[in-house]
């Protein structure tokens, strides 16, 4: 009898440690099986950044104290929209991070052998249309920007192009032009937009730009003028593409390589 309860008591043992296996396996399984939807994530950070790209340039074109309230309001609508549940999880998906909220989820991946009732269970799962394959990536899609970003990009190179030119139209110096706050905002879209395209790029600049502030380091006299002979030159290529000599329209400009250049080379002299 002694026997056969140590070897009851051993079996009972083993069975446990098997069970606590199986169990630890599981556990991972959910934390590291979860299939989320990128392509909506995608889609609907797109669409937000479109909406808070174009409030932060309302935020920069309202000037002055009087628009002050008005200036925090609209400022307020773009911190709000950054911290939804909804953003957060979609910018956490992008990065390849589990959503922290549960949205844009679309199933668990089963086990590599399923159970009987689990394998049964599977059409019903397929029939579902929420939990189609994940369709093909595009080409771009890697580089980390999206169509709608890019036809942003591309706007607001125009954009600030189109504004310098009515502010230096208006008297306005190199330097002015520079500080406006239209163009400040307009060009920190630019900026974030262009970080995402070739990420690191903007880390790299907070870098700089920290190490020059504790410097006290400023923007010299020759680095101000080589800004404004640039933005004569962005400007006259412009023309000069956008003239019946050339014929380009304003998207085959703004996808011009040597202008793409000019405007990172503008980019790069204001950090």
């Amino acid at each position: 009898m002694a026997e056969a309860d140590a070897d009851r008591v051993k079996g009972g043992a083993e069975i446990l440690k098997q069970s606590a296996a199986g169990m630890a396996l599981f556990g991972n399984m959910d934390a590291a099986a979860q299939e989320v939807d990128k392509e909506a994530a995608q889609k609907f950070k797109d669409e937000a950044d479109v909406k808070i790209a174009a409030l932060e340039v309302e935020v920069a074109a309202l000037t002055g104290k009087d628009n002050k309230k008005a200036r925090t309001e609209k400022s307020k609508e773009v911190a709000a929209l950054k911290v939804t549940p909804e953003y957060v999880d979609a910018t956490k998906i992008l990065a390849d991070k589990p959503p922290p909220n549960g949205n844009f989820v679309k199933a668990a991946a089963a086990p590599a052998a399923a159970a009987p009732a689990e394998a049964e269970a599977a059409p019903d799962a397929a029939a579902d249309p929420k939990k189609k394959a994940d369709k093909p990536k595009k080409a771009g899609a890697a580089a980390g920007i999206s169509p709608a970003e890019r036809k942003e990009l591309d706007g607001l190179k125009d954009e600030i192009i189109k504004k310098k030119k009515e502010l230096k139209e208006g008297g306005m110096s190199g330097g002015q032009i520079n500080k406006d706050e239209a163009i400040v905002g307009m060009v920190a879209r630019m900026n974030e937009l262009k970080e995402k395209e070739n990420p690191g790029c903007l880390d790299a600049a907070k870098s700089e730009k920290k190490e020059s502030s504790k410097k006290g380091k400023k923007l010299s006299k020759e680095a101000e003028q080589e800004v404004g002979e640039l933005e004569r030159e962005i400007e006259e290529y412009r023309t000069k593409l956008l003239s019946p000599e050339f014929g380009y329209s304003k998207k085959e400009v703004l996808s011009d390589p040597d202008m793409q250049d000019m405007v990172k080379k503008l980019a790069d002299l204001r950090k």
